[in-house]
Order: structure tokens, then sequence, then C-alpha cells
């Protein structure tokens, strides 16, 4: 295990912009996800109907996401950072105001759409803007995200029992979309401006390191983004094998982030016998859990070879599945959810760390790469694992997430360090 001591995270304006448009995309995830079977009975559908809105999230994000590099080549990584913060408000607002099937799969498809290009071009500033600290910066940005996205079901927990009722509660996401953009409107992503280079503005020395023409990084580091040979690809060419080995260790990791939102409090239901309403509970000890592992991931990114400590990661969730999986208990069933959410808690960030490291500098592209890769993983994963369940029941089904915890170590060690 490999320490990094020389690398710092520095916080600064623009840092915590990102970090708050995240809390705001959590308002968006875990509202939808929350309102989602108390939309089902408003609009007298089925649970397969139903689900056809989570599909409609992926479906959104893959498109958005073919769309991302030509998009921020046109305008840039912040004006595409607000114009999917207003789109996502859209989606929400439609949903709310919606009471038939089309308009609400209208909803979270804008919605998961817009979110996601917001998403992914904030994690590429983070990334290209904190060099050798992005991986914790991602990470910590990821654990706001997860720390708002603990208290927005119990909102809609709230409003669904008051005379305002459920709809009232996604009233969360303008507002607070609307606070942050005249709070920090005007903050200036340093570098960010132009898009399609390598890097925050910085050119490539021939040593393949950049120097800081647009006033450097926080920390004062410089970084090289290796690609396979070492070379930067040219805006035409395609990315190498490394790459697109390092998009489906991401879906992996994806995927089963949402077999977890998805299926957990079923496979809970099922073995300890809790009514489905009181399991719902299992989402809140996972989310928590991925809560406190990304607080503690952003400290260990800093202080831990990346490929270690995802390998790691990887591990405690298996860890945290198999005393899950077999356990007929509730509390000790919680207590496998916990520690498999703080270990899935750090699968995102240094997955997608590894995609953008692999992508040659190309940070734009790469993330519209990953948004596909991620947008596949969440309408493939829960659907699969819901066929499964449904043909073998939930306890073999769940048998899929070791499957995947293996193919994102093989594909680990099979792309290096």
């Amino acid at each position: 295990m490999t320490a990094i001591t020389s690398v710092r995270l520095v916080r600064d304006r623009a840092t915590w912009l990102i970090y708050l448009q995240l809390g705001v995309f959590a308002t968006y995830l875990y509202g939808l996800s929350a309102v989602l079977p108390l939309l089902r009975l408003d609009l007298e559908i089925t649970q397969a109907v139903a689900g056809l809105h989570g599909t409609a999230m992926a479906a959104g994000a893959v498109l958005t996401g073919l769309a991302l590099p030509r998009l921020t080549r046109a305008i840039g990584r912040p004006a595409v950072a607000w114009t999917g913060l207003a789109g996502m408000n859209a989606g929400v607002l439609l949903v709310l105001l919606g009471g038939v099937l089309p308009v609400t799969l209208l909803g979270y498809a804008v919605a998961g759409g817009m979110a996601s290009i917001m998403l992914y071009s904030g994690m590429a500033v983070l990334s290209d803007h904190h060099g050798p600290a992005g991986p914790a910066a991602i990470s910590e940005a990821n654990a706001v995200c997860v720390t708002v996205g603990i208290a927005v079901p119990f909102l809609v927990s709230i409003a669904a029992q008051s005379a305002l009722g459920w709809r009232a509660a996604l009233l969360a996401t303008p507002v607070a979309s609307a606070l942050l953009a005249l709070a920090m409107g005007r903050v200036r992503i340093p570098g960010a401006d132009r898009a399609g280079t390598a890097g925050d503005g910085a050119v490539p020395t021939p040593g393949g390191r950049f120097d800081g023409r647009s006033g450097g990084r926080p920390g004062g580091h410089d970084r090289a983004e290796p690609a396979g040979d070492g070379a930067a690809p040219a805006a035409g060419e395609r990315f190498g094998g490394r790459f697109y080995l390092a998009g489906a260790v991401l879906f992996c990791c994806v995927a089963m982030e949402f077999c977890f939102n998805l299926w957990a409090a079923k496979l809970v239901s099922d073995q300890t016998g809790l009514s489905a309403a009181v399991a719902a509970t299992a989402l809140t000890a996972f989310t928590a859990g991925m809560a406190a592992g990304r607080w503690g991931g952003a400290w260990l990114a800093l202080r831990i070879a990346p490929t270690s400590l995802f390998i790691g990661a990887l591990a405690l969730t298996g860890a945290g599945w198999a005393i899950f999986w077999v356990s007929g208990n509730p509390v000790v069933s919680y207590l496998g959810l916990v520690l498999s959410g703080i270990g899935v808690s750090l699968h995102f960030p240094l997955a997608l760390s590894r995609v953008l490291a692999a992508s040659g500098g190309l940070l734009d592209r790469a993330s519209a790469v990953a948004a596909v890769f991620s947008g596949l993983a969440i309408g493939a994963g829960p659907f699969v694992l819901g066929a499964l369940a449904d043909g073998f029941g939930a306890q073999r089904a769940f048998l899929m997430v070791p499957v995947l915890i293996g193919l994102a170590v093989g594909g680990i060690l099979a792309g290096g360090r």
C-alpha cells in the first residue's frame, strides 16, 4: 500500500460551487426516488410500469451523455453545469405538476438527463482543477451529495403526511437551485471556460505535464494525464483499451450501487419478515454508510494509492453484502447494509477518476462516455436483478453483487495502476 503524503486538497470557492451543485443534485435524485411509490399510487399504475421512471432517467442520462462533448465545446463547462441545473429543475417541475404517466415519464427523463451533464461536467472540473487531489475532491463532492440525500426521504415523508401532499417536497430542488444561483452564480471556475482542452487551460509540455498558464491549480500541483503510451490523443482519435476497461469498471460499480438502492429493502423484508414500509428504512442504513464512507474516503484518497483503496472498498462491500445476504435479523441486516454502503461510497469516485485519468487529458469527452456507461448501468443493473428475482427469488438474485465485485476487481487489475 503506497502512501501519498505530498497531495493537499484546497477547497476554494470554485470547489465549493461544485460541491453545492452536487448538494442540489441530491434533492433531485433522492427526491424523485423517494416519491416514486407515492406517484405510483396517484397514477394507479403497476410496479412494473412505475419502474419505467427509472428507465426514463437512465435513457435521459445516455442521450445527454452523447451530446455532452459538443455542448461543452460550444459553451464551456461552467455554462454546461448551470444549464444542466436549469434543465434538472424543469424535469422536477414536470413531475410535480404532471398528473398523467407520459408527463411524469418525460419529467424523470429530462431531470435525469440534464442532471447527468451537470454531474459529469462538475466531476471533470474537479479532476482538472485539483490535479493529484482530484480523487479526494470527487469523493468529497459525492459525500456532500449523499449527506444531503439522507434528509430528503424524511422531507418527502413529512410532506406526504401534511395537508400540502408529497409533491410539495419536490419544491426543495428549485428553491435550493435559486438560492445557489443567488449566492454563487458569479463564481468563476479557473481555466474551465474553454472546453475540450487537455486540462484546465494549461498547455502540455514535452514531458507530458502541464504548465500553469491559467493560474495553476490549488496546492500548486501539476499533473500528467497518462494515456497508454503517455501521449494525449488528438481530438479525432479514439480512446484506448485501458479507457474502456476503466469504463467497464465504472459500469459494474454504478450497477451495483443502484441494485442496492432499489432492491435491498425487498431482500430485508423477505429475510427478516419486516413489512415493506418498515424495511424501506434499509435504504437509510445504506445511504448513511455511503455518507460516512465518502467523507472518510476523501481523507483516505489523499493518503492511499487509488488502486489499493479501490480494491479495499470492493472487498468491504463484499463483506457487508455477505452479512446482509445471510442475515435473518433486522439489526444484523442493517449492519451489513451500512458496511456495504461504506464500501460502495468509494466506488463511483474512484472508478470515475480512473476513467478520467485514462482519457489522455480529454476530460470532457471522457466525462460524456462515463455518463453513457453510468446511464446504461442504471438501466440494466436493477432491471437484470429484478428479472432474476422474479425467476429465482430476491436472495439468489442478489448473488449478482459478488459477480459485479469480481468483474470490477478483474478490470482494475487488468487496467494496471
